[in-house]
């Protein structure tokens, strides 16, 4: 399977990373100088050797995600990678066209429905800040707030820096409430949570939530079941933003002025929409991945995500349809 032209082409890698950040990639990920060549070999060899696989990124930084992601056990990280092309072309809705110029990936940014502030906590982790209040479910569809998440997500899997030292996350539930139940049936929910933990490769090291209602801890401790007991353990809940200021755990500084830090929140969000500016490029070649669905088997494809049947899609308005891409999840027809 030679003459393939992929999305990037292999590179040499260059290690640029910090004497600190490279102790902490020996340390948890088993990553050092050696181990990172060999295992780069090998996942391209594999990549080209893969009948499955029609066109992906060959580029040291992509694939070091998935390896640091199975902490360098090439099997699991060549598995993790074919999994999340196939996510990534059977659940397109939030995959494909992760273009922040679309009007409501601009708006839902600038509302700070979704964010990464750009400080580092003490441990050198960009803490990503969610205000899923803000979302309004009059303006915006399910199939919006799968793609606003894909495009922040894949923003923040670029830096080599997050891929080795993950995420700490903070959500404010305030102004949540049953209505936000109807955007996803459970069977979608139970989908999107799982592959959010099983087949993105990102490092989920902390969660913080603050002021979720009393009313919708049912739907909560639904969620909670859907994680491993690994993510669990990191999950903190707190009544309101002074008890989880006062927890110890969650560090002020790193937080909007809003919400006890320093840097107003207009301020990190300017800050915010450059990186995903200088992202746009990468993000918007990803439509090229692709894999050759055929040759997977039918528990592979409905494991990776066909609880949802791509070919019942009704078209909806014409945001829903930006890039050839359509899917208001409301309008599925589901298994």
């Amino acid at each position: 399977m030679t003459g393939r032209e992929w999305v990037t082409d292999p590179d040499e890698y260059v290690c640029t990373l910090s004497d600190e950040t490279q102790t902490i990639a020996k340390n948890e990920l088993r990553e050092d100088e050696h181990i990172r060549r060999s295992a780069l070999a090998s996942m391209r060899e594999w990549i080209m050797q893969n009948s499955r696989i029609k066109n992906c990124r060959m580029d040291s930084n992509f694939l070091l995600r998935f390896l640091r992601f199975k902490k360098f056990h090439v099997t699991l990280a060549q598995e993790a990678l074919e999994r999340y092309i196939l996510l990534r072309q059977t659940f397109g809705v939030a995959f494909n066209c992760l273009d922040i110029t679309i009007p409501m990936m601009e708006e839902l940014t600038n509302r700070g429905y979704l964010f990464a502030s750009p400080k580092r906590d003490s441990k050198g982790r960009r803490v990503v800040i969610a205000r899923p209040g803000v979302f309004d479910l009059d303006k915006f569809t399910n199939a919006d707030m799968c793609r606003i998440h894909g495009i922040v997500y894949e923003t923040l899997m670029e830096d080599e820096e997050n891929q080795i030292r993950g995420f700490v996350h903070f959500a404010d539930g305030q102004g949540v409430g049953f209505a936000y139940l109807t955007l996803f049936t459970i069977k979608e929910a139970v989908r999107i949570v799982k592959n959010g933990e099983k087949t993105l490769p990102m490092r989920h090291k902390e969660v913080h939530g603050i002021n979720t209602l009393a009313s919708m801890k049912f739907a909560l401790d639904f969620g909670m079941s859907l994680i491993s007991d690994k993510i669990k353990s990191r999950v903190r809940l707190y009544t309101n933003l002074d008890e989880a200021l006062g927890s110890g755990y969650l560090e002020r500084d790193v937080l909007p002025k809003e919400y006890g830090g320093t840097m107003p929140m207009d301020e990190m969000i300017v800050l915010w929409k450059e990186e995903l500016k200088r992202s746009h490029p990468i993000l918007m070649s990803h439509d090229k991945m692709e894999v050759e669905e055929d040759l997977f088997s039918p528990k592979a494809r409905e494991g990776a995500v066909s609880a949802l049947k791509r070919n019942n899609v009704s078209c909806g308005s014409e945001r829903d349809s930006l890039c050839g891409v359509t899917g208001n999840f409301r309008k599925l027809e589901v298994d």
